[in-house]
């Protein structure tokens, strides 16, 4: 019997691809699950609406469960999320991490807690062999955070190319954005039964990153 997972979905490219490696090693995904700010309106980690999030989910085809929380109580909210995709008949929550130990630790630490396993399918991969294998998929993402005084904000609504992560990289951003430098949206790539259609809005800085506000165009 294949593994059945969640994935903490960001709506980034490292949770999408550590997605789509699990896939490949034969795991069937239940569902996808998010962490929102306490109004419930914008992803903890990106910044993005709940309507992006939710129209990736239909995309890829499943639901997307959430928990809305404040930072002090983020930890006890994503147990509660793991206990109901537990719930669900998911055995194992798949994780975007690649190299920061305490952000493993963690995450093996909720898992455990709600009686699941945490699986990292990019953990200590190489930055240049995670994007190869990114575009080498056919994946689509746009930048949609800039740390403020690191990264320049003409990179917001950029598609992330081979040019792109090179000039990053040129600047001694990591190519992958791990630290917390750049994130970003997938819009399309063999997980969506469609590219994503959307447009770009304003864009506002907030906490010391610049956010590029996105919404989603209907067919």
């Amino acid at each position: 019997m294949r593994q059945r997972i969640a994935c903490s979905w960001s709506g980034g490219k490292d949770s999408c691809l550590a997605l789509w490696h699990a896939l490949r090693d034969g795991a069937r995904l239940d569902c996808l699950l998010t962490m929102f700010t306490e109004d419930g309106q914008r992803s903890r980690s990106h910044g993005l609406s709940r309507v992006v999030l939710e129209a990736q989910a239909a995309a890829i085809g499943v639901p997307l469960l959430a928990r809305s929380a404040a930072w002090d109580e983020y930890e006890a909210a994503m147990i509660d999320l793991l206990r109901e995709a537990a719930a669900r008949g998911v055995t194992a929550a798949v994780f975007g991490d690649i190299d920061i130990p305490r952000h493993r630790e963690w995450e093996e630490s909720v898992c455990k807690q709600a009686g699941i396993e945490a699986v990292l399918p990019l953990w200590q991969q190489d930055r240049l062999e995670i994007l190869d294998a990114w575009w080498d998929a056919g994946f689509e993402a746009r930048i949609v955070v800039a740390r403020d005084g690191l990264v320049d904000r003409r990179y917001l609504g950029r598609l992330l190319d081979r040019l792109a992560a090179g000039e990053l990289a040129a600047a001694g951003i990591d190519a992958c954005g791990e630290n917390g430098e750049f994130h970003t949206l997938v819009t399309a790539g063999p997980l969506f039964c469609e590219p994503m259609r959307f447009e770009l809005g304003q864009q506002v800085l907030r906490s010391g990153c610049w956010f590029q506000d996105v919404a989603v165009v209907e067919s």
